[in-house]
């Protein structure tokens, strides 16, 4: 068996060190949770007679114990395209469930919001706390005690961390992530953004944008460009809490279905066992595996924020520095757009997760050592499943289909993962260098400072940007506004790079997967409310952004003689003042932005 990496090795190894106490009171608590906590068995006759009486034709079975009861925490709405597959899933796991002895049950549906929608409009500042949301309905829906394993339905951006975030509260139970996989490649990505640009500079008409766009989002599935919500999905399958690979199959297809299938089959065999609990498949090498993945394929920057999240929900304690020494160990194999011109279906055609899997292990850059639950080994994952003469079965991927798109570790696309550490006197922050062309990776230049999107687009039209600038968008952190993404600033930034000037973006919002080719420092910590480095800055301080050397600072002026800039006024409307709590008391976004970890923290 191939070696660890001695950096893999090395920062599992002070994961563990430093989670020690947390994970074990973490484990206590779900070994508890597993011997007295609430189940089907223990209920009064009164509570276990509601939880039958809706379900049909398994009443008899559910009342019997006769067999495993799936709980199914579905986020399915028919707005929202990557969820939409789901409408008939519960109907066919039922069926599903019955093939095997066992039943399933709809727990309870999730909010599943789409950041396409909401783009650069009052209703990203509920995004980043729509997780929390979904994370606390998961933890409502297994309340009830009623089931033997879990089934989520989930795959975008905040939903997939929110549901297993919720669900490793009760990680004494097995539990599967069922994907519904990507719509099919609709408009080339190049001409996607090339009508985006022309639209930024009035070049063509909103009729003309609409279009481009229309034929780049065509249909039910994932979006297929390589963000948050295909990111998750790539975590999943390396943490191994998919069947393995199925996260890139188009919906509708019959490998989809007998993949939903093998999954419904496979929980219901945990759960008759009791096998593989989710709290122990997550664990500190899990953990590193999904990182590992997500630097190899250029995933998006958003795990900076979810991935510390759903590891504090296991007890286990990660940070940024974890991320920046994986990345010079993990180089980058995986070219998916917007790192690269092609989607996640020509990355599935190229070999895909199997690919990806096999080069890691082989290069001994992923724990092949760890507890899965969609099947007995991570060796599993090394084959990509095909369903012919209604035989599901898997086959190796030895090699890359597409060398533009898949490479082995020995030949990558460049030398490190792409997320770096970039600090200062302006705080610590996130620099996604894997979309950015090399020469780009330094930029020093006058800022100026913004608290708006629509304040940066109005001086991008009036001229006033057409400069080398560094854009500071500030007062967009999870305290002051609930830390939206700005992809709306991007098609502008990408115009005035293409016109030769230096330029980047420095803010304490989010960018995600699809923050492209300009040079940004993201996530910056402390965030500017109330009173963080960035709103002390001034229009023409010179900053300094590096990933060469890991630098963000201002130059040449003392931060601490200057007052704070004056905060916007609280956001209202749009349902934002609902999350007023959840933006007074989140923490850093280091640490996963999170007002309801942090209680949790201080409680446990």
């Amino acid at each position: 068996m191939t070696n660890l990496n001695s950096i893999v090795g090395r920062v599992t190894d002070r994961i563990i060190e430093r989670s020690r106490s947390t994970r074990s009171r973490y484990l206590d608590l779900i070994r508890n949770q597993k011997e007295q906590g609430i189940n089907r068995p223990r209920l009064a006759c009164g509570n276990l007679a509601h939880g039958f009486a809706g379900a049909g034709e398994d009443q008899g079975a559910i009342r019997a114990m006769a067999g495993p009861n799936i709980g199914i925490v579905t986020a399915y709405n028919d707005m929202l395209s990557a969820h939409a597959p789901y409408y008939r899933y519960p109907e066919q796991m039922k069926i599903f469930a019955r093939e095997v002895g066992a039943t399933a049950q709809v727990a309870s549906g999730v909010p599943a919001m789409c950041d396409g929608v909401t783009q650069g409009l009052p209703g990203m500042d509920l995004s980043l706390f729509s997780r929390d949301t979904i994370a606390m309905s998961t933890a409502v829906a297994l309340s009830h005690g009623m089931f033997d394993a879990v089934a989520l339905l989930g795959i975008c951006d905040k939903i997939v961390p929110g549901l297993l975030i919720g669900t490793l509260r009760f990680g004494h139970l097995p539990t599967l992530l069922i994907p519904g996989g990507p719509m099919t490649s609709g408009l080339p990505n190049k001409e996607k953004v090339r009508v985006r640009q022309l639209y930024a500079e009035g070049k063509v008409g909103k009729a003309e944008l609409l279009e481009a766009e229309a034929k780049s989002y065509h249909g039910q599935g994932t979006c297929t460009f390589y963000g948050t919500a295909n990111s998750n999905q790539m975590m999943m399958e390396l943490m191994g809490l998919h069947v393995p690979n199925a996260a890139f199959v188009n919906p509708g297809t019959p490998l989809r279905q007998a993949l939903t299938r093998a999954a419904v089959h496979r929980l219901a065999e945990l759960g008759r066992d009791k096998a593989r609990p989710l709290g122990e498949v997550v664990d500190e090498k899990g953990i590193v595996n999904a990182l590992v993945g997500l630097l190899a394929t250029g995933g998006s920057t958003n795990h900076a924020i979810h991935l510390p999240a759903i590891a504090r929900a296991a007890g286990i304690i990660i940070d940024w520095q974890d991320f920046d020494e994986l990345s010079a160990a993990v180089p980058l194999i995986a070219r998916v757009y917007p790192n690269g011109a092609k989607d996640v279906n020509d990355f599935h055609h190229a070999g895909g997760m199997a690919f990806v899997t096999s080069a890691l292990a082989a290069e001994g850059l992923i724990h092949v050592d760890t507890l899965t639950a969609g099947a007995d080994e991570l060796e599993a994952w090394k084959s990509t499943p095909t369903y012919e003469g209604d035989q599901l079965t898997w086959r190796p991927v030895p090699e890359s289909l597409d060398p533009d798109m898949l490479r082995p570790v020995s030949d990558p696309f460049l030398p490190d993962g792409g997320m770096r550490l970039v600090q200062g006197n302006l705080g610590r922050a996130t620099f996604k260098t894997s979309a950015v062309d090399q020469e780009r990776w330094t930029i020093e230049a006058p800022v100026r400072c913004f608290s708006d999107q629509q304040e940066v687009l109005d001086a991008f039209k009036a001229g006033e940007l057409d400069r080398d600038v560094i854009v500071v968008m500030r007062f967009q952190g999870p305290r002051a506004n609930g830390m939206p993404e700005l992809h709306k600033l991007t098609p502008a930034l990408g115009v005035l790079q293409d016109r030769g000037h230096k330029v980047a973006l420095v803010t304490d919002g989010r960018m995600s997967g699809a923050s492209g080719k300009v040079p940004a420092a993201i996530h910056c910590s402390p965030e500017a409310l109330p009173d963080g480095p960035l709103a002390r800055l001034q229009d023409g301080d010179v900053v300094r952004l590096s990933a060469h050397s890991g630098e963000l600072n201002v130059l040449n002026v003392d931060l601490a003689t200057r007052q704070p800039a004056q905060r916007p006024a609280p956001p209202l409307g749009t349902g934002r003042e609902l999350f007023a709590l959840m933006r007074n008391f989140a923490d850093d976004a280091e640490r996963g932005a999170s007002a309801m970890l942090a209680q949790m923290d201080a409680e446990i």
